[in-house]
């Protein structure tokens, strides 16, 4: 048994570069390999008929894109939109798209030993879609493993990764 534990902590013995941004007082962090760029909110198309949080699409460089607001998916206060607002945009296996964010924090860089399991409770964002907890002295990160939220069927936002 010792012998598989040693062998899943062999895999994650690579630190992990994690953007951290913050969303209604909590701060969330997701690999900074997914993300292209961050950029100030900008005006959307909005698409009838899509669900609310899908606040429209943008042409980031000849690329339509969905700008999920994820204040709105997780049902966090009613977002505002003003200068400070900031979308990061993501590449998810070749697909871009915008996520709104009250705010970018840092980059922080964590080993596989400051990574802890999410604890097992009832939140807004469903512990499939957890990394886990990262620590940090005093500070805390939730870490979103952001390619199966965006392709989850709930978002549908992009399809299923192949096994």
């Amino acid at each position: 048994m010792s012998h598989v534990i040693h062998s899943a902590r062999a895999q994650l013995a690579v630190p992990l570069e994690f953007l951290a941004f913050t969303l209604g007082g909590e701060e969330y962090g997701i690999d900074i390999q997914k993300v292209q760029e961050i950029r100030g909110y900008d005006a959307v198309t909005r698409i009838a008929n899509a669900p609310e949080f899908i606040k429209g699409v943008v042409n980031l460089r000849g690329v339509i894109a969905p700008i999920v607001d994820m204040r709105i998916k997780f049902n966090l206060d009613t977002p505002t939109y003003d200068a400070s607002t900031v979308v990061i945009v993501l590449n998810i296996t070749g697909h871009l798209l915008g996520m709104v964010v009250d705010s970018v924090v840092d980059v922080f860089t964590l080993a596989a030993d400051q990574i802890k399991p999410a604890p097992k409770m009832s939140t807004v964002l469903d512990i499939d879609y957890l990394i886990g907890i990262g620590a940090l002295d005093e500070h805390m990160l939730i870490l979103i493993d952001i390619e199966k939220l965006v392709s989850s069927t709930e978002m549908g936002l992009i399809e299923k990764l192949a096994a």
